[in-house]
């Protein structure tokens, strides 16, 4: 049994190759998207701050299905990127932001939990 269990486990995880190669294109998209000015912000080294790294490594924890620590790394940053920016929020999202951040990390436990489960099925 201990066999199987380990082989289902070796089965799910990324060959390390593989998580690379997806850093390396998320941090050539934040680059080009950077490089272009495409959001308004300004210089390079607007794009590239403490907030923005948050989303950046969130967005790799769900890539590398870990879903509750990416979604909070992500609504961390994304509240204060905008905080620190001159945006300014309407108020229905400054009053649900919070309640729906928590609402997506109970999804994200129950979604991983499923998908330990069926892994450990198959």
């Amino acid at each position: 049994m201990k066999n199987k269990d380990h082989y289902l486990h070796k089965r799910l995880e990324h060959h390390p190759q593989v998580g690379f190669g997806i850093f390396l294109i998320i941090l050539g998209l934040a680059l080009l998207i950077a490089t272009n000015d495409l959001l308004g912000l300004g210089s390079v080294k607007e794009y590239f701050t403490w907030e923005t790294a948050l989303v950046f490594i969130g967005a790799l924890l769900l890539l590398n299905l870990q879903f509750t620590g990416g979604l909070v790394l992500i609504s961390i940053g994304i509240w204060f990127f905008v905080e620190n920016r001159d945006y300014e929020l309407p108020e229905i999202v400054r009053t649900i932001y919070w309640p729906g951040v928590i609402i997506l990390v109970g999804l994200g436990f129950i979604i991983s939990s499923l998908i330990k489960r069926n892994s450990k099925i198959n």
